[in-house]
C-alpha cells in the first residue's frame, strides 16, 4: 500500500508550479500514481481507491489545464 500513501501524500502538497518543468514533472507524477492505483482497484475493487483516483484525476486536469495541451 505505500503506492496510495505516495498518492495521498501528493494529494495533501502545497503544488507551486511555477515553472512548466516543474508542471510537467507533476503531471507526469500523478498521471503514474493514477495509473498504479487503477492496477490496485482492478484486483480489490475498493471503492476509497475510486475515490482517491477521481481526486487525483481532478488535480491532474487542473495541472494540464496551466500547459494548455
Amino acid at each position: 500500500m505505500e503506492l496510495v500513501e505516495k498518492a495521498l501524500e501528493f494529494e495533501h502538497r502545497k503544488l507551486s508550479l511555477k515553472s512548466t518543468n516543474e508542471r510537467i514533472m507533476a503531471s507526469r507524477e500523478v498521471k503514474a500514481l493514477i495509473l498504479g492505483v487503477n492496477e490496485i482497484y482492478k484486483k480489490n475493487k475498493d471503492p476509497e481507491l475510486m475515490d482517491l483516483m477521481k481526486r487525483l484525476t481532478v488535480i491532474k486536469r487542473k495541472v494540464e489545464k496551466r500547459l494548455k495541451y
